[in-house]
């Protein structure tokens, strides 16, 4: 009963599909305006209801390369999908909480707030402003730096549309007035905007290229990119060739150089040298071995010196004897004696 169970559940298996091969790649983008579509990451996914309503969150410097605000983090919620792209729209933005921690200091005062606003094409957005003062303020003085920062956010996203709002948020123009403001009221040390959040969306902007256009244009860099580099793999090719030869002719010449070093001279040359020998001394019978203190090594010395014969010994005297190698003024002057 047990191996019938067993065997069904084998079969069911093997009729189960794998879900994995049928999942398949989604290139996530951001809004149309004012991002034109840009590539932000990648999600994986069974089919296109499963992408819609996911939230996307990425660094500011990821997002728009701006190092300052490495710290910023941006989030887009998927809203449709056009083939292999799923297309975001801005949902808002939040500073990290560490971030905020190493801000704030016990003698330090803390004044943030919550201000709604609605922008000109009707998007009802939630913005929570930031501000701390290098010293513990009073409440009367809090209240008076939200009230002037209030009338700054309302009046500014009041003249915005949603988009130029999003780049007002993640540049530092929003963040910069609200700063001139609360800077009449109390010193601060910083002011930002820490937290944005979409509650309403409104009339969408459809400036901007169109996906297609975006298609048509990443294609014609990747191409470029792909000849470039192609064009610089065949420079460097090109100069491995030119450096190749070049070594193979530097070791030609070196390889001649060390031929015609280790070449014989011209017979002539050697016959020439042979001709003109260096003048000895007749040879005599002499035995320099009868000598006083001279051994064989020491008539070698003598005679190699050009001295063959008793005569020629006495006529070198012992300064003359004394110069060869290996003979000594005391055994010079011996022989000398010897020889008067």
């Amino acid at each position: 009963m047990a191996s019938r169970n067993s065997a069904k559940a084998r079969a069911a298996a093997r009729k189960q599909k794998d879900k994995w091969k049928t999942k398949r790649w989604f290139t996530i983008r951001a809004p149309r305006y004012p991002w034109d579509f840009k590539r932000i990451g990648e999600t994986l996914g069974e089919e296109e209801q499963h992408i819609v309503g996911r939230t996307y969150e990425i660094t500011q410097q990821e997002f728009d390369g701006d190092f300052t605000k490495m710290h910023v983090k941006v989030r887009f919620r998927v809203i449709e999908c056009v083939g292999q792209d799923a297309l975001t729209e801005f949902i808002g933005h939040s500073h990290q909480s560490d971030h905020v921690r190493r801000q704030i200091r016990r003698y330090r005062g803390k004044v943030d707030d919550v201000v709604d606003v609605v922008t000109q094409d009707g998007f009802l957005i939630r913005l929570k402003p930031l501000m701390i003062t290098e010293r513990r303020v009073k409440s009367s003085v809090k209240s008076a730096m939200r009230l002037a920062v209030r009338d700054v956010i309302l009046t500014q996203s009041a003249r915005k549309t949603f988009a130029q709002l999003q780049k007002s948020l993640l540049g530092t123009e929003m963040e910069d007035e609200v700063s001139k403001a609360v800077r009449k009221v109390y010193p601060v040390r910083s002011a930002v905007i820490q937290k944005s959040q979409l509650l309403q969306s409104g009339v969408v902007s459809e400036s901007g290229p169109t996906l297609d256009e975006i298609h048509a244009d990443e294609e014609r860099k990747t191409a470029e990119t792909a000849a470039r580099k192609a064009a610089a793999l065949a420079a460097a090719a090109d100069e491995d060739d030119d450096t190749a030869e070049e070594a193979g002719v530097l070791a030609a010449a070196e390889a001649l150089e060390e031929v015609s070093e280790k070449a014989p001279e011209p017979v002539e040359e050697v016959k020439e040298e042979e001709k003109a020998p260096v003048a000895a001394e007749p040879a005599s019978d002499d035995d320099f071995s009868t000598l006083p203190g001279v051994g064989p090594a020491s008539a070698t010395k003598l005679q190699d010196a050009g001295l063959g014969s008793f005569a020629a010994l006495k006529d070198a005297g012992v300064d003359g004897l004394s110069e060869i190698k290996g003979i000594s003024a005391a055994l010079a002057g011996k022989i000398i004696d010897h020889l008067s």
